[in-house]
């Protein structure tokens, strides 16, 4: 089985390269990766279980951007929202844990649990700190420092994008 780090790696490799589309098999596991066509090639959302996963162009994380676009326009048209911008901006951190894929995000395995992490929690570089569901596969995201969480920047049950920066930490 693939790790994300391992899947992290490949997608580097293929949105460097010239290649269109990957495909690797391993056991259980197969992954396939398909470059969009158009000025930005996206690699694809991968997974790690018994289902191939191609990507396709995702109308879904495409309205949230739409609608949080007039939300950051107002934050800029008032001078006390910039002042508040730059203080959050101020966070001290030296690391972020950004998504590996597309999906929804979930800080916590079910609803009545406790989240994996917050603000303020210690993780080391094996520490699961939220699941990004796609396709109906629910990936363990680990932290991949030691340090301290000093910030969450996406909600639970948001829809989340590739390379996506999820928390910051303080190492």
């Amino acid at each position: 089985m693939l790790k994300v780090q391992e899947i992290r790696e490949i997608i580097k490799l293929i949105d460097e390269s010239s290649i269109q589309e990957f495909e690797y098999e391993s056991g259980e596991s197969k992954v396939t990766l398909k470059k969009q066509g158009g000025v930005a090639p996206a690699p694809a959302a991968p997974a790690v279980a018994n289902t191939e996963v191609q990507q396709t162009p995702a109308p879904a994380p495409a309205a949230p951007q739409k609608e949080e676009a007039p939300v950051t326009e107002e934050k800029s048209t008032s001078p006390e929202a910039a002042a508040e911008a730059s203080e959050e901006k101020a966070v001290d951190y030296d690391y972020e844990i950004t998504s590996p894929m597309v999906g929804t995000i979930y800080h916590a395995p079910s609803p009545e649990d406790d989240p994996y992490v917050q603000a303020g929690d210690k993780v080391s570089d094996d520490s699961v700190v939220c699941i990004v569901e796609a396709m109906k596969l629910f990936n363990e995201i680990e932290a991949e420092v030691s340090g301290e969480i000093v910030e969450v920047l996406v909600s639970d049950g948001e829809l989340v994008e590739y390379n996506q920066p999820l928390f910051r930490v303080k190492r």
